[in-house]
C-alpha cells in the first residue's frame, strides 16, 4: 500500500513538473505530451532504485528505451501506411501491431544476448 501511495505522489509531482515545462513551449499540446509517459517512467525508475537497487533500475530503463524505439518504428509505419493507402486508423493500427511486437521482442532478444 505504501508503494502505491509513493508511486501516486511521486508520479503526480513529476507530471506537474513536466506539464509546467510543456506550457513553456508552443504549441500547448506539448504539455500533454510531456506530462504522460516521461513522468510515469521517471517515477517508476525512482521507485525501482529505492526498492530494488541500481541494477534492477538499469534493466528497467533499457526496457523502456526498447519499448520507446518499438513504438517509434510502429508509429512511423502506421503514419506512412495511412498516407499511402488512405486506410482507416483502426484497421491500420491493428494490421501493423505485429510490427511493434516484432521490434519490441527483437530489442528484448538483443538485450538478453548482451
Amino acid at each position: 500500500m505504501i508503494d502505491l501511495l509513493a508511486r501516486f505522489l511521486l508520479g503526480g509531482v513529476i507530471v506537474s513538473i513536466f506539464a509546467a515545462t510543456g506550457d513553456l513551449f508552443k504549441p500547448k499540446s506539448f504539455a500533454g505530451l510531456f506530462g504522460a509517459a516521461p513522468s510515469v517512467a521517471l517515477a517508476t525508475l525512482v521507485l525501482s532504485v529505492a526498492k530494488h537497487g541500481h541494477g534492477y533500475a538499469a534493466v528497467e530503463a533499457r526496457s523502456m528505451i526498447i519499448g520507446a524505439v518499438a513504438f517509434l518504428v510502429y508509429a512511423q509505419l502506421v503514419a506512412c501506411y495511412m498516407i499511402r493507402h488512405s486506410s482507416s486508423a483502426m484497421r491500420t493500427t491493428l494490421l501493423l501491431l505485429p510490427a511493434w511486437l516484432a521490434v519490441a521482442l527483437g530489442g528484448w532478444w538483443v538485450l538478453l544476448g548482451t
